[in-house]
């Protein structure tokens, strides 16, 4: 009974998270300002990340933790080139 539940969920879940990625696809090409874009960007990374975790505990393969938690610090550092960039005109100073 609970396999079948943490099946559903997890389904559920990833479904979900593919709406969300849809939306965040759909605001970072059609953001009326950068920061719209900068915006869906950071939410397209933070939903792939969590598409990851789900489908890592829907395998039970750990690989994919490690995995995420790569592209949760590489889309930190991104958004924070991106907000650095929008906010002063360079990065590097």
């Amino acid at each position: 009974m609970s396999v079948a539940i943490l099946t559903l969920a997890v389904t559920i879940a990833q479904a979900a998270l593919a709406v969300a990625m849809a939306f965040a696809m759909v605001r970072m090409m059609r953001g009326p300002r950068a920061q719209d874009r900068v915006l869906g960007l950071d939410t397209l990374y933070v939903n792939s990340m969590l598409m990851l975790l789900v489908f890592g505990i829907r395998t039970g393969n750990t690989l994919y933790f490690e995995v995420s938690l790569i592209i949760a610090v590489l889309g930190f550092v991104a958004t924070v080139a991106l907000a650095k960039f929008l906010m002063r005109g360079e990065v590097i100073e």
